[in-house]
């Protein structure tokens, strides 16, 4: 389950069922009672709060994971995508990306997706956090580039998409998508997304403003709030199948952030809408790195969004809408897909899930009866993305999406700096300063350690896998800790999520080149 909801609302009894990759795993008792690492930190903080620490005796060491098993099991969901330069279109300011997962909900409750827009120009990436379950990520996953793209194509190519469909002929492709081999796609719900997708352009065409298509800020917003009024329509309305009816009800009531951004030749624009983020990667001209944020993240944390919400609400509501830094005491993202138990009214809420056919059940959809409290004057969530845009320049050299289980654990800074010196093969390390000189020789040993764990070589190809390392297994001083690692490899389902988040990350190298070329 995501941290995105407070436990004590969605708390189920965790399963018994011990890793596969872990058979000999040690029991609860042990497990409260475990040593320290061997390595330079002091233990695994457990996303309640408490602190963990891992086996390190000889005897205890046997579910621990071999260095082997560890890369196999960070790679097994990698992906790497070289662009052409110039594909028969255009250029593309995209030289290549590389992408990874790790679930630490079973199953993962992440989503990503990366698609090269082939009516229009640009690339479109996307990270998507879901919450209450996966299902509302995997819907989003499947049809927001959709969205994005057609509302960026010009009346022209709209009327050649519909002039196809009513001729029953083959419809032109809208985009080249890039899927990973475990993908999956909701197949008996095609057809209704198709349905949809058809509304939404036959509505831009009805326009007598739409002309050349959106600007890709236009199409992002737009395609952003449209989807997410068509995710709370679908479980509304009647459907063709059981089947796809409770697939749009589970859509909606779980909930899902994203973070998406649209790359041209011309820069990039990213809409955001949640607590994943995009962070641009600048080298500068001495070679060192440096992090620029491209979304703010919309939780407790960001005054600014909690102001904005504040102030949709009557002022008796002020020291309610937020609570324990979550949305009405429950949800941490402030923006989000779906949700509708904090957009709809509650009578709209329970007529639908009384509409159910009587067989199903609640809980095998994975939907739970309760109500928010000081539920008092809906809604109080949005999908509205916050938008940036950013001109490309020479030094801007990549581009990271990653949904919070990586910011859970890593900084916008650390994670630019381990992929640029993953990208340049080169670790920069300032002169020891005049204060630095000054230290004792406990300090002393203690920055030397530092230093040392910034010039370790790196293990991945893939710079996603590189962050997805690094994020589960540095250590006290930013040294690559084994034990570490592979004790947060092995922890069972029923523990994974109590030390970690799903991770999703992905790097979008640009083409400098290009960039250079055109200024």
């Amino acid at each position: 389950m995501s941290s995105h909801v407070c436990g004590r609302i969605f708390l189920r009894a965790a399963s018994s069922t011990l890793s596969p990759l872990s058979p000999q795993w040690p029991s609860l008792t042990q497990r409260a009672c475990l040593s320290s690492w061997g390595c330079s930190v002091s233990g695994a903080r457990c996303r309640s709060g408490a602190t963990m620490r891992f086996l390190s005796t000889h005897q205890d060491l046997d579910f621990q994971l071999s260095r082997v098993q560890i890369s196999s099991i960070l790679r097994a969901n990698e992906q790497a995508v070289s662009i052409p330069e110039f594909d028969g279109r255009g250029l593309s300011a995209v030289r290549k990306f590389e992408s990874n997962q790790l679930a630490a909900n079973t199953p993962n409750e992440d989503r990503r997706s990366a698609a090269t827009c082939l009516q229009t120009k640009g690339m479109l990436f996307g990270v998507f956090d879901g919450h209450g379950g996966w299902a509302c990520a995997q819907a989003v996953s499947e049809r927001l580039l959709y969205y994005v793209a057609v509302a960026m194509m010009s009346q022209r190519e709209l009327e050649e998409l519909e002039h196809c469909m009513e001729q029953s002929r083959p419809v032109p492709p809208i985009l080249q998508w890039y899927k990973n081999h475990g993908d999956y796609n909701y197949r008996e719900s095609a057809s209704l997304y198709v349905e949809h997708l058809r509304v939404f352009w036959q509505e831009l065409l009805d326009s007598e403003e739409h002309g050349n298509g959106m600007s890709p800020p236009d199409a992002l917003y737009y395609a952003f709030k449209r989807l997410d009024t068509d995710i709370s329509l679908e479980a509304q309305v009647p459907h063709s199948s059981d089947l796809i009816r409770s697939t749009a009800i589970q859509v909606a009531f779980a909930g899902s952030t994203a973070c998406v951004a649209h790359v041209g030749t011309d820069g990039i624009h990213v809409a955001n809408a949640g607590d994943c983020r995009a962070v641009l990667g600048v080298q500068e001209e001495d070679g060192s790195w440096s992090a620029l944020p491209l979304s703010q993240d919309h939780n407790a944390q960001n005054q600014a969004e909690l102001e904005r919400l504040r102030a949709q609400h009557p002022p008796s509501e002020r020291d309610t809408v937020i609570t324990d830094n979550r949305l009405l005491g429950i949800l941490m993202p402030l923006r989000s897909f779906g949700d509708v138990r904090f957009k709809w009214s509650l009578e709209l809420q329970q007529s639908v899930l009384e509409s159910l056919e009587s067989g199903i059940e609640l809980d095998f959809l994975n939907l739970y009866q309760y109500t928010p409290p000081n539920y008092l004057s809906p809604p109080y969530l949005d999908v509205a993305p916050q938008l940036t845009y950013h001109s490309l320049r020479p030094q801007d050299r990549f581009l990271i999406l990653g949904s919070d289980g990586l910011w859970d654990e890593m900084s916008s800074e650390e994670a630019v700096r381990l992929v640029g010196e993953h990208l340049s093969g080169i670790h920069l390390q300032a002169p020891v300063s005049p204060t630095e000189r000054q230290l004792n020789l406990g300090q002393m040993q203690e920055l030397l350690w530092k230093r040392r764990a910034l010039a370790m070589p790196t293990l991945d190809p893939n710079a996603a896998t590189h962050l997805i390392r690094h994020a589960l297994g540095t250590g006290q001083y930013g040294e690559l800790c084994q034990e570490k690692l592979a004790s947060m490899l092995a922890l069972p389902e029923d523990l994974a999520r109590m030390y970690r988040d799903d991770i999703t990350a992905t790097v979008v190298y640009l083409n400098s080149d290009l960039v250079r070329q055109h200024r």
